[in-house]
């Protein structure tokens, strides 16, 4: 086995923990490539270790926004900042987690640098840490619930966060359940009848919604935060 794809023999024993090699990762990257290289695309690595496929699949994506908007610094750093929030991972080790945000910060960084022929500044470099703080998250994919320090299961499930353009440059966030999100639609279809158009119900379901539009049941968000403006979004918290 490739020393690259383990970081040790304990790891191994206690968490089964090995690397896809690089080789592989981008083989199984090529069989969605249309995907990997669309900038709004959103991926989810349930396992996603110290970020091997998330680095290969941000390199694709920031490879395409910098080819197309590499001209205007003031496109790239949206389109840079949009491709940021299409990636999710989560891990059980803390470890990795954190080397995870620090390996894509960097590709993103280095890209920046590349691109627009200086360093980003302090502000936008803030909005992207915090989006890989929110995006990659110590926890387990299997339980669905978030992973404390000493690598035991907590009670408090996985939450990611929706960020979307509502105009060319203002974002909305919103948080979701990843149990919530995973669940099948035939799950909440029996509760059709049962909710209100934004209400909450007294059967456990205060977790779904039905849309306006489609009247389909959907899940909803646990906290909505207002619109801002994209390098703005720490204001929120």
């Amino acid at each position: 086995m490739d020393k690259s794809q383990v970081k040790s023999k304990k790891r191994v024993t206690d968490h089964g923990e090995v690397f896809t090699a690089e080789r592989e990762v981008k083989a199984m990257c090529d069989l969605v490539k249309d995907e990997t290289e669309r900038i709004d695309s959103r991926f989810l690595e349930p396992a996603c270790g110290d970020g091997n496929f998330l680095a290969e699949i941000i390199t694709r994506k920031l490879s395409v926004v910098k080819s197309k908007y590499g001209k205007s610094k003031a496109d790239f750093e949206k389109n840079s900042f949009l491709a940021i929030t299409s990636i999710y991972g989560a891990d059980i080790l803390l470890d990795n987690c954190i080397e995870c945000r620090k390996r894509l910060f960097s590709i993103w960084s280095d890209f920046y640098k590349s691109t627009c022929k200086t360093f980003p500044d302090e502000e936008i470099s803030a909005v992207i840490a915090f989006i890989l703080e929110r995006n990659i998250v110590c926890g387990n994919a299997l339980s669905l619930c978030k992973v404390s320090e000493d690598g035991c299961d907590t009670d408090e499930p996985i939450v990611f966060s929706e960020w979307s353009f509502v105009t060319s440059l203002k974002v909305k966030r919103r948080d979701f359940r990843l149990d919530v999100l995973l669940k099948e639609n035939e799950d909440a279809s029996m509760y059709d009848t049962q909710l209100s158009l934004f209400g909450d119900d007294a059967n456990g379901m205060e977790y779904w919604m039905i849309d306006p539009v489609t009247k389909e049941t959907i899940p909803k968000p646990i906290k909505e935060f207002p619109i801002v403006h994209y390098r703005k979004v720490l204001s929120n918290e």
